[in-house]
């Protein structure tokens, strides 16, 4: 059984309080890019199947829009950064200020790609960034990549190294809370897959014994 598949309620906890720091942080930036307060919070981090972690994305013939970085430095692994097609749609619309804008009328615009990659930037830089400062590691982002792909096709390539040491990944749900600018809540999916070692790095940094 891998490390991952052994983590205990207080270990997710504290990951949920790493998450809901970055979150906060990433909403005061998403807060500037859109000139108007947006709040974001973390309401559960737990551990998930690959199967399952398919399924939280609509399962593998589900065509999402997918941020994907590597995490670098003391500690590695992958993360994406999962949304539906309609709500990049709506986030796109209000990220470039263009109402007209369709997800379904391929080729993108540059300027529609890079909102949605500075978007996932943002976000995954959040966390991490709380992450480190939490842990006092030096972990940080790699160059984000942006794919609008089937679900299975779209995290693959994450899958291939980690699936043959773990079946199971972290996943951390994203909402921004509904507002004025929101009709309803908007929900993201972090998945977090570590390479091996990383979560004995980053709770060894933390003072948590895998026993705690």
């Amino acid at each position: 059984m891998s490390f991952i598949e052994k983590i205990n309620p207080l270990q997710l906890d504290i990951l949920k309080e790493i998450g809901n720091i970055g979150a906060g942080n990433a909403a005061t930036a998403l807060s500037a890019i859109l000139n108007r307060k947006i709040d974001m919070n973390v309401p559960n981090v737990r551990t998930v199947s690959f199967d399952e972690m398919m399924e939280m994305a609509g399962g593998a013939d589900h065509v999402v829009a997918s941020v994907f970085l590597r995490i670098e430095g003391d500690a590695s692994g992958s993360m994406f950064f999962i949304l539906s097609l309609p709500v990049a749609e709506y986030l796109i619309r209000k990220m470039t200020g263009d109402e007209t804008f369709l997800i379904e009328s391929a080729p993108y615009t540059e300027l529609a790609l890079s909102c949605l990659l500075e978007l996932g930037n943002i976000l995954s830089g959040s966390y991490l960034s709380s992450l480190s400062d939490f842990t006092r590691l030096n972990i940080h982002p790699s160059v984000p990549s942006l794919s609008i792909d089937m679900v299975g096709a779209t995290i693959s390539y994450g899958l291939l190294e980690l699936s043959q040491v773990s079946d199971a990944a972290i996943v951390i749900d994203t909402v921004l809370e509904k507002d004025q600018l929101f009709a309803d809540s908007i929900k993201g999916h972090f998945f977090l897959l570590p390479d091996p070692g990383f979560f004995d790095i980053i709770f060894s940094a933390l003072g948590v014994s895998p026993n705690d």
